[in-house]
């Protein structure tokens, strides 16, 4: 007799056991089908083509915009040509005293964006409401005629925020050592040097002289310009 023992691989299964499988593998499917049903409202069934828009809004105030929008539009009875608009978020896990967290970071910090009719320009109610919302600062495009995005980059930002693709990791054109002038958030204007880069978070810690003394802070990508 052999000191050890092999499971059979053809071992059958409990009915019980069956059910709970399948039942788990019929969950999981259901929770992945309705990730991207829950996040986007579905388009309403008329002749109007729609195209994605990016709105620049003043940076923190993102959610405070789609929220007065919301309002606006339902009070002015425009929603059918509202369809969907969001702030492009991504979950990202980090590590802060010892404990893994997970949390949310802007793709794109002081732009939402929106399914609108093609050319929106050419509703002016519509057109009046999103400009006079406060916080607003315009379309991405000219003053009067806004650019619509493509419809393949927007679905691809979905994915992202749905789980069900990597966000790409952005480019790095910064060198450690290089000076670089901070311009957005609470250290713009200083000048500082990269210690550190962050490739797959998209940050970078630089060092500046804050009350004469070198100080660590860490900041993105888009709040700082070479010099």
């Amino acid at each position: 007799m052999s000191d050890h023992w092999e499971a059979d691989e053809d071992w059958p299964q409990s009915d019980q056991e069956s059910e709970d499988i399948k039942g788990s593998s019929e969950a999981a499917a259901e929770e992945e089908e309705s990730a991207a049903d829950t996040f986007l409202q579905p388009v309403p069934d008329d002749d109007l083509e729609r195209r994605w828009y990016a709105l620049h809004v003043h940076s923190g105030q993102e959610a405070t915009v789609i929220d007065m929008l919301r309002a606006n539009v339902e009070q002015e009875g425009q929603t059918q040509y509202l369809t969907n608009l969001f702030v492009p978020v991504e979950q990202i896990a980090e590590v802060r005293a010892g404990e893994k967290k997970i949390s949310k970071r802007k793709f794109f910090p002081g732009y939402i964006l929106l399914q609108l009719p093609k050319h929106p320009e050419n509703y002016p109610e519509l057109w009046q409401l999103i400009k006079e919302t406060p916080g607003v600062s315009g379309f991405i495009g000219s003053r009067n005629v806004p650019i619509p995005l493509e419809d393949s980059e927007v679905e691809a930002i979905i994915e992202v925020i749905c789980g069900e693709r990597e966000r790409p990791k952005p480019k790095v054109d910064f060198e450690a050592g290089e000076r670089i002038r901070i311009i957005d958030g609470p250290f713009a204007n200083f000048l500082g040097r990269i210690e550190d880069i962050n490739a797959e978070r998209g940050t970078l810690k630089v060092m500046v002289e804050i009350f004469e003394r070198m100080t660590s802070v860490e900041v993105e990508f888009w709040q700082v310009e070479k010099v």
